[in-house]
């Protein structure tokens, strides 16, 4: 493995103009965005719904704790797919279960306590087998059983209950946090070692990080960052054009960021998680209607950017298959469906929910009544229920809701950031996954052999196992491959990458003066 380098920042040029309408709009009513000299601005489309560490893999929390609050002990290069030091400046597989990782030494917390494989341990402890029910836990591990042990200050044995060749990719998703942490209850301002420390979170009107100086790597360029919160994307926009803030991410190609705008491949897909538990959504020719009925060439033009796609993860990572297509638009065909399904006195007149988020993507709302419309034609009967993030998180997690919520389907999108099928299928898809409304025994099997293999045969397994939720299981409906679209102040260098949707490095922003 590649030993430490004296700077984690990533290769930055200055924003390129993507040729979009310049815009007058105002921002009539938001504050501008304060902070003083050296202060980053940056305006997010929701307010995190926690910061908590172990739940660093949401996007909404990811893309402001990870690597400037926290960091890992590894970490995945979104532009080379390579695994890269972090905390841990080198790892050796040391038997089919076990691992040994060495630390970084001189790295501090916030706090001012050390970092060591004390900390290391109990960080992982935390995060996989506490009563926390940490979002990394379902996403990343799933089923899987390990143990950390500090050898000394600087090394750490992690075993596994069963052979993980992924191992060292997984634990780049645990922030590390130091042992006075709560062991038992989610923290609302975590200590960590990254580059940033919580200066001040005004819960609902804005959250303020200051530069650590005791940083172990390279000084980032702004002193501070403050993140502030509106759900309108042209107000967004607007607050960029008009310097009321430096960073506007989330953003459509109509907001109006004109001549700040910079597109960027994500790996972000937005999808609709069927609830194929509850009638009518429980039989497999109601779930094929779902996905006929959808017109994803008109949702990707009018509605948000992206490509139409037909699977969970995009192109780069470890089991896409490329043999599997976008469900074409055939509304006849749902509508045949839905008729057949009825004839077998299946109650297709049961109604259905989408469930959707605020500001999950730009115009989710609008997306989703281009679905409802789509849904009505095909002969089903469809309302539509947008929530804010902190209520739509209680239908994307076990335990779901109880109660008559009756069928759902569920506004979603998912990101592979660690690039292998493995961080998709066992929390999406397998039965007991954290975020998997339905399985089978059989979908399981594939699953649980794919995870096992490595090399080729990985991809393989990973590509057959896509396939057969696409044609035995449609447990989904994927829309799109999203592409994303942030406004960037004339003051700041940045480059985005596909990670920056979940993991937005403030350290690789540079002034521009």
């Amino acid at each position: 493995m590649p030993g430490p380098g004296p700077s984690r920042s990533r290769p930055i040029v200055t924003s390129l103009v993507v040729l979009l309408a310049a815009s007058g709009c105002s921002v009539a009513g938001a504050d501008p965005v304060g902070g003083g000299p050296g202060t980053l601005r940056i305006v997010l489309p929701e307010e995190p719904p926690t910061l908590e560490p172990c739940d660093a893999s949401l996007t909404a929390t990811g893309r402001v704790t990870r690597a400037n609050i926290t960091e890992a002990l590894t970490e995945r290069e979104p532009s080379t797919g390579g695994l890269e030091p972090a905390l841990a400046t080198k790892w050796t597989r040391t038997s089919a279960t076990s691992w040994t990782f060495t630390l970084r030494t001189g790295v501090t917390f916030h706090d001012g306590s050390p970092f060591t494989a004390a900390a290391a341990a109990f960080s992982i402890k935390r995060a996989t087998d506490s009563g926390i029910d940490c979002n990394v836990d379902g996403y990343i591990f799933a089923d899987t059983e390990l143990t950390a042990t500090p050898l000394d200050d600087t090394a750490l044995r992690v075993t596994t209950s069963k052979p993980d060749p992924i191992l060292p990719l997984r634990l780049s998703f645990v922030e590390i946090v130091p042992t006075g942490t709560d062991p038992d209850s989610r923290v609302r301002e975590p200590v960590g070692t990254g580059p940033y420390r919580i200066d001040e979170w005004n819960q609902g009107r804005y959250l303020r990080l200051k530069r650590f100086s005791g940083y172990w790597g390279k000084t980032p360029d702004f002193s501070a960052a403050t993140y502030v919160w509106r759900a309108e994307g042209s107000v967004r926009a607007a607050m960029v054009t008009n310097d009321e803030a430096d960073v506007a991410i989330g953003l459509a190609p109509e907001d109006g960021a004109g001549d700040r705008a910079v597109e960027f491949a994500t790996n972000e897909v937005s999808y609709l998680r069927i609830d194929a538990t509850k009638p009518p959504l429980d039989d497999i020719r109601v779930r094929r209607a779902v996905n006929y009925a959808i017109d994803r060439e008109g949702l990707t033009t009018a509605v948000f950017a992206g490509r139409p796609s037909g699977q969970l993860v995009s192109k780069g990572v470890t089991g896409y298959n490329p043999r599997i297509d976008p469900w074409p638009y055939d509304p006849e065909r749902a509508r045949r469906l839905v008729a057949e399904a009825r004839a077998d006195g299946v109650r297709t007149d049961t109604t259905l929910t989408i469930i959707g988020r605020n500001g999950i993507y730009p115009k989710a709302a609008e997306a989703m009544e281009v679905v409802q419309d789509g849904l009505l034609k095909a002969g089903l009967k469809v309302r539509i229920k947008m929530l804010d993030v902190n209520a739509w998180l209680e239908y994307l997690l076990r335990p779901f809701p109880t109660g008559d919520t009756g069928p759902t389907l569920l506004q979603a999108q998912h990101g592979n950031q660690a690039g292998d099928a493995a961080f998709t299928m066992g929390q999406i898809y397998g039965s007991d996954g954290a975020q998997s409304s339905y399985g089978t025994a059989e979908f399981d099997a594939r699953i649980a052999r794919a995870q096992l293999a490595s090399g080729g045969k990985r991809q393989r397994a990973f590509a057959d196992a896509f396939d057969y939720q696409n044609d035995k299981v449609v447990r989904d409906a994927v829309m799109a491959n999203m592409t994303g679209l942030l406004a960037l102040s004339p003051k700041v260098r940045y480059r985005p990458d596909s990670a920056t949707n979940d993991e937005m490095r403030l350290a690789d922003m540079r002034r521009q003066d």
